[in-house]
Order: structure tokens, then sequence, then C-alpha cells
């Protein structure tokens, strides 16, 4: 028979193996607890976004590149100008050497009334629609003009097709050829307007690369045959009061070939010694010691244009030329 201590004994043994075998089963969680790995936090915080230019650093980099835009365009015109001014008088403007200061300060005469009246209104287009409301139009007004706008701006490929038609027709169109660009540049940049193209603004080289470029060249060309234009007409005006200008009286030690309508040539004597002497020029321009004259009464079809070199056989004398009477 058992007794009470051997039952004892075999219920501590029990205990005993239950809790040997409890920890056993809790081991492998306590593993796995210790070996989880924690989960990463937040890395560094991005760089802050480069903070936008003052609204000063703008207005003086659309300053610039404005500034720079007309210069280049004001440089290009006054050559234009120049080149077909001179080639009234047969000359090449190229051979004249005029410097940039110049070509600049002939590039001004293009800056008339009418073209800062034509630039003022083109500045006020993307203004539009503040203007009308400055002006408080009646609503039914407004709403005309509106519509007058949006169907001028859907006209765009008509406007570029009238400049087409005037280009085939070019000779029939002076002296107004320089409307022919004008008017297809116009067609094209309200092609690139919203108003054109109500689904979808136009994107890519073909709907809005192209257009932008052959608009700017029409540009370009306007801004050509305008200055050619005015430099022919400064050029005969020019001509017409040629007896207003400087002028010049040659003193040679030899006998020049210079003959024309106003010409007077005279025959000092030996004894001295710029022997002839030739008045009735007027001076055209004057450039490193050489003079470019020419006769009174001077016809573009028939006249010369005489070149004198101011040298030690040769005495240039400039005197004012007639005036108007005072009124």
């Amino acid at each position: 028979m058992t007794g009470p201590d051997d039952r004892t004994a075999a219920r501590r043994a029990s205990r005993q193996r239950r809790r040997t075998a409890a920890s056993t089963r809790r081991a492998p969680t306590a593993s796995r607890r210790v070996h989880i790995r924690a989960r990463p936090g937040p890395g560094p915080a991005p760089p802050d976004p480069p903070k936008p230019a003052s609204g000063l650093m703008e207005l003086v980099n659309g300053a610039v590149g404005a500034g720079t835009l007309i210069a280049a365009l004001m440089f290009y015109a006054g050559i234009i100008h120049s080149s077909s001014y001179y080639a009234y008088f047969r000359l090449n403007v190229y051979s004249l050497g005029l410097a940039l200061p110049q070509v600049t300060i002939w590039s001004l005469r293009l800056v008339t009334m009418d073209v800062l009246i034509a630039l003022a209104l083109l500045a006020l287009v993307p203004r539009a629609q503040e203007l009308l409301a400055v002006l408080r139009l009646p609503p039914a007004a407004l709403a005309r003009v509106r519509r007058a706008a949006r169907a001028v701006v859907r006209l765009n490929p008509v406007i570029v097709a009238a400049g087409v038609v005037l280009m085939v027709l070019w000779p029939y169109v002076q002296p107004y050829g320089w409307a022919a660009p004008l008017l297809v540049a116009a067609g094209l940049v309200l092609g690139q307007s919203r108003t054109a193209n109500p689904a979808a603004p136009p994107h890519g080289w073909w709907r809005k690369g192209l257009p932008v470029a052959v608009a700017g060249l029409c540009v370009v060309w306007v801004i050509a045959l305008l200055a050619g234009q005015l430099g022919r007409q400064d050029a005969r005006a020019a001509a017409d009061r040629l007896v207003s200008r400087t002028a010049v009286v040659v003193l040679s030690t030899e006998r020049l070939s210079i003959r024309g309508p106003g010409i007077i040539a005279e025959d000092l004597g030996r004894t001295v010694r710029y022997r002839y002497r030739y008045s009735g020029l007027r001076l055209l321009i004057e450039r490193d010691r050489r003079y470019y004259v020419l006769p009174l009464g001077w016809q573009k079809r028939t006249d010369a244009t005489y070149v004198i070199d101011d040298d030690d056989t040769v005495r240039i004398e400039l005197l004012p030329g007639t005036q108007p009477p005072r009124q």
C-alpha cells in the first residue's frame, strides 16, 4: 500500500513535470518576441522647395528680357532702314562703316506716332476684360463686344488665308505688302488662344511650336518691310530738300571730273595752290575723312553720287545750306 508520504511526493513530481512542460511550450514564444524587428521610423524630412523669386526680381527679369528683345529688333530695323536709305543714293551701308550707336539712333526714326499707338493698343489686348469692366458698358453692349471678339478669334484660319492671298498678289498690293505677313502672324497667334481651341489647348511641335515660329518670322518680316519702306521715303524726302543740307565746296590742286546740273566749276589761276573750285554740292554723309556729296538738282535716274577723299590735294569747306525763309 502506498502511504500518504508517497502520494504527496507523487503529486509534487506531477506538478513539477507540468511546470517543466509549460515552460518548454512558452520558450519559442519568448524567442519569437525577442527576434521581432521594429518597423523603421520616418526618414529625414525632405529639403524645403526653392522659394519663388520675389515680385521685384520677376519684374527685373521681365524688363531685362523685353529690353534685350526690343534692342535687337531696333538694331535690325536700323540696319534695314539705313540700307534702304543709302541704297537710294547707290551706296552700300556696310561700306560706310556705321557704328552700333549710329544704327540704333537711325532706328528711332521708326518710332512714329502711328507705331506708338499700335503698340499701346497691342499692350491693352491681354487686359481687354478689365478695360471693358472699367468702361462700365451696359450688359447688352458688353455681350455684343465679347461675341464679336470670339467670332474674330474663331476666324483665324480665314485671316491666315487672307494673308496668303495678299502674298500671291504681292506686286499689286504695294506699298501695303507688309499687311500680308501681318495678317498671317495675327491669324496664327489667334489660333493659339483658348477661344479658338475650346476642347483642348494646342500642344506639340506641329500645333504649337511651328505656328509660333512662323508667326515670329512674319513679325520680323513686317519690321523689315516697314523699315525699308520708311528708309526709301526718307531718302526721297532728303533728295527733294537737298538745297537745305550742308553745302560742300571742294578745292583741289588738280582738275576733278565732277559734273552735274547745279555744279559750278571755277579755275582760280596758277598762282593759287588749290586752283580748282567746285561748288553747288550738298553733303550726304561723311565717314573717315571721306565725303559723299550730291549735286544740286540731283536725280536718281541720271545723276551720280560723288565720293571725295580728303587728302593733301583736296580741301573741303562746309557751309550752311539754303534755309527756307522764316515766317
